[in-house]
This record gives structure tokens, sequence and C-alpha cells, in this order.
């Protein structure tokens, strides 16, 4: 099969022909449709995240169809259409498993980071992690659902309550997270790049009560903010934007270094906290939420060898939504 493989951190992608994978007992191979590319695969690649598996398949915002079974798989069918994310596995058996934590599992698998993802034409998930797509969503349509939709959601359910509610950096998540809130009667504040008047303008036709640059301050206090660019500097900002008792979350998995800041704007009960990978039970309650909202998903298609191309993509904000790897046909 055709794949993208990274072999050493800090260097680009290598489009080589490799070994169709084989399931062990507890897995399904899928052959892929579509593969978000996530700024997370841009984490690793670049060595922001360190100690991935190498040589290393990325990839992690996986659709396709079963075509193969291990002797123990009998959730999925053939021919049935599935979705992998980033949680790839986990024990079961540690204390966070046994807590209901399970995104926190100290020996955790990691689909496109510790196993090989979904930048092939074939992938091998364990089948007990994957998930149904929902039916109104073309395979290009949900590959983002599977990252920046779950963590997205991850992040928005822990201010769920919230009436007024920040995104900052408008790209792949908030773009979905703006539209399950405004479905559910929430006022959301979209801030972008400063001078981003494009994704602006995006953020208000997708329900966005407001949208203006990261640098300024919103109309009115918000009750919460959810952060997902990479970029510490945010943190301070985004404290001055929420009211008291407010909450900032931190959508990914890596940021640049928070700056100092005084005290006096995370006094009054406001909090910081970071959200750490997803649950299976986060990705069943989206996928429920994702089938009857619907959502509008903007992505842009690159043929699988052009997966370097729209990593560059990702990396310079030049994507408007999510940009999303087609394999082409045959081995």
């Amino acid at each position: 099969m055709k794949a993208m493989v990274l072999h050493r951190q800090g260097q680009k992608l290598v489009y080589e022909t490799i070994k169709t994978p084989t399931p062990d007992e507890g897995q399904i191979i899928i052959k892929v449709e579509a593969c978000g590319v996530c700024r997370t695969d841009l984490h690793i690649v670049d060595g922001e995240l360190t100690h991935p598996r190498l040589p290393l398949i990325p990839g992690h915002e996986i659709v396709g169809t079963v075509v193969a079974k291990g002797s123990k798989a009998n959730r999925f069918e053939l021919s049935q259409r599935v979705g992998v994310p980033w949680l790839g596995r986990t024990c079961g058996h540690c204390t966070y498993c046994q807590k209901g934590l399970e995104n926190l599992c100290e020996n955790a698998l990691f689909t496109g980071y510790t196993l090989n993802g979904g930048y092939a034409q074939y992938c091998a998930a364990y089948e007990d992690f994957a998930f149904p797509i929902p039916e109104n969503y073309t395979s290009e349509k949900a590959a983002p659902l599977l990252c920046a939709g779950l963590i997205g959601y991850r992040s928005y359910a822990m201010v769920k309550d919230a009436k007024r509610i920040g995104l900052y950096g408008f790209g792949a998540s908030a773009h979905i997270i703006c539209q399950v809130a405004a479905f559910q009667n929430k006022e959301v504040f979209a801030f972008t790049r400063d001078g981003d008047e494009e994704k602006q303008k995006f953020a208000i036709s997708l329900g966005a009560s407001w949208a203006g640059g990261s640098s300024t301050l919103p109309p009115e206090p918000l009750d919460a903010a959810i952060i997902f660019a990479p970029a510490g500097h945010l943190i301070p900002q985004a404290l001055k934007a929420i009211d008291k008792g407010g909450c900032v979350i931190c959508a990914g998995i890596y940021m640049s270094d928070i700056p100092s800041f005084p005290y006096s704007i995370l006094w009054h009960e406001r909090q910081i906290k970071s959200v750490a990978n997803l649950t299976r039970k986060d990705g069943e309650e989206f996928m429920k939420l994702a089938s009857q909202i619907p959502i509008e998903l903007s992505t842009t298609a690159f043929a699988l060898k052009k997966a370097n191309e729209a990593l560059d993509a990702v990396r310079g904000g030049r994507i408007k939504g999510a940009a999303v790897l087609i394999p082409e046909e045959g081995q």
C-alpha cells in the first residue's frame, strides 16, 4: 500500500510503498477514505511532541470501511464505515481507567503517534476504540469530527453551562464547536489572528455573535473561553476577557510557554484547565449530537501524496476549516 511515512522528526514525510497491515485478534483493517490533517500532526512532525513511534504513519482523523477483522473482532461488519480517533487503546486497569478517566490512562496508545495512523491507503485499529460514522456526512466531511470535533466537544463540555463563550483560534475545532454552541443557543465570540477579516466573517456565518482579533477584548465579559491555538500568550488575554468565576480551557496537546501575568486577572475564582485526549464516551455523545445538528464542515482536500503541502498549509493558517487527505485507489 501507499503511505506517507515520518522517518525523523523535523523532516518531511516520505511517500512510499509498504506492506498492508494485517489485524491482531481485536483489530480491524480499514480502507482509508479520508484522513484529516490535525495540528497535533504538526507537533509530531516538527518534534514538539517527542518520542513518537518511528518510522511512523501519522494521522488520527480517519474515516474508512472495514475490509478485514481479527479473530475476536465482532463489533463491526465488513464494509461498514467507521472512524478512528486519537485515543487508540487503553489498558483498562490503571488507576485512571478504573476511575473512568481513560483519557489519562498511563499505558495508552495513540493513533498516528504510538500507533500507525491514517496517512495511508489502509490502517489497523482496535475495534473497541472506533466509532460508527453518522450517515449524513461524506467521509471527507466526517474526518475532522474525529479530533477537531471530539477534542472540541470535550473542551466545550467542560463549560457547557456557560452562556457566553469565547473561541480563540478559529480553525478546524472552533468552526465545529461554534456551530454546536450556536445550535444550543449560546452566544459565541470568535477570536482570530488580528486582521484576519476573512475568518471573522466565516465565524459570523457559522453562528458567532461577534468576531474580532485575539488581542482585543469582547464587547461584554465572557462566562468561559476555549483556546484552540497553541499560543500561550492567549491565556492572559482570555483571563482578561472572562467574568468572575469564569474558566479558560486550553484545548491543545501542545502550547507555547505561558508568559507571566498579574494575579489580579486570575482572582475572583477564575480558572485555567487543560484538556487531555478524549474518552469513548465523548465520542459516542458527540457522534450522536453531530447526527442531529448537522454540522457544516469546511474542508480542503489534498491527495495523500500531497500531505507535506497540507501540513504546510495548516502550519501557515491558510486553511479555512480543516485539511483532509484523500488516498488514491489501488495498492
